[in-house]
């Protein structure tokens, strides 16, 4: 971190997998204590739920399905939704989503269903 501020480009962090597909780790809990923000492509992940993080889905390209609680939601482009801590989800489909996780992620924050 330079001056207060951080730049990372989508295209310079290496992806990896995760229960819901592949992640590009853009900021971590690493990189600040409030939140993190992940880039995920999402085609059919395991449905789990997170004791602590609270995760904001924003839809950035494609199209799905997410399983959340006892519902689901059809996903597009520009839907935004907002899952609490122990609400069980997952998703299908093929589907970019801009993840922010508040507060940041923590492997041992994600439980299996």
């Amino acid at each position: 971190m330079s001056s207060g501020y951080c730049v990372r480009k989508l295209s310079e962090v290496q992806g990896v997998e995760c229960l819901c597909g592949t992640s590009v780790r853009l900021f971590t809990g690493n990189d600040n204590p409030g939140a993190n923000i992940h880039v995920v492509h999402i085609q059919d992940s395991e449905k789990h739920y997170h004791n602590e993080c609270t995760e904001f889905y924003y839809i950035i390209e494609g199209h799905g399905t997410l399983e959340v609680g006892d519902g689901t939601v059809k996903l597009e482009p520009g839907t935004c939704i907002m899952i609490e801590p122990g609400t069980p989800h997952r998703g299908w489909g093929d589907f970019r989503a801009l993840i922010v996780g508040v507060p940041p992620l923590r492997e041992d924050d994600q439980v299996v269903v």
